[in-house]
């Protein structure tokens, strides 16, 4: 499943050309994945609450465009690969139907003290009907 989340560049995010600084892009891609996370049915605070956590550990963005203040931006998120400890997204950014930027996070689960864990099975199960529906 992809959703769609729609981002207006901030005055703030850009630099002093008025173009979307490079650093804006993470927290679009933190954005769309919550989304994406509420949209299968899992609410991340309610994650953390229960005492996993999905940190990044890596992250690849290539840039198309530049994109400047004002504009409105489409970041479509989706699951790409799921296992029991790590998962990867992947994000495609437009202005209309432009394509701006992609991305891939990979993410593994955490405990509250920072070990890495499987996913709980409830999760997991969620996760994997998700990814299913790509293929």
């Amino acid at each position: 499943m992809t959703s769609r989340t729609e981002i207006r560049v901030r005055y703030a995010e850009t630099d002093q050309m008025g173009v979307a600084h490079h650093s804006a892009y993470v927290p679009w891609l933190e954005l769309a994945r919550v989304d994406w996370l509420k949209e299968i049915g899992l609410d991340y605070a309610e994650i953390e609450r229960g005492g996993v956590f999905f940190p990044v550990v890596e992250l690849y963005l290539r840039y198309r465009r530049p994109v400047h203040f004002d504009e409105v931006l489409t970041v479509a998120a989706r699951l790409d690969e799921l296992g029991s400890r790590r998962f990867v997204m992947s994000y495609r950014v437009f202005r209309e139907s432009e394509l701006i930027a992609e991305a891939r996070t990979t993410h593994v689960p955490q405990d509250a003290q920072g070990r890495a864990r499987r996913l709980p099975g409830g999760i997991y199960e969620v996760l994997s009907r998700a990814v299913s529906n790509e293929t």
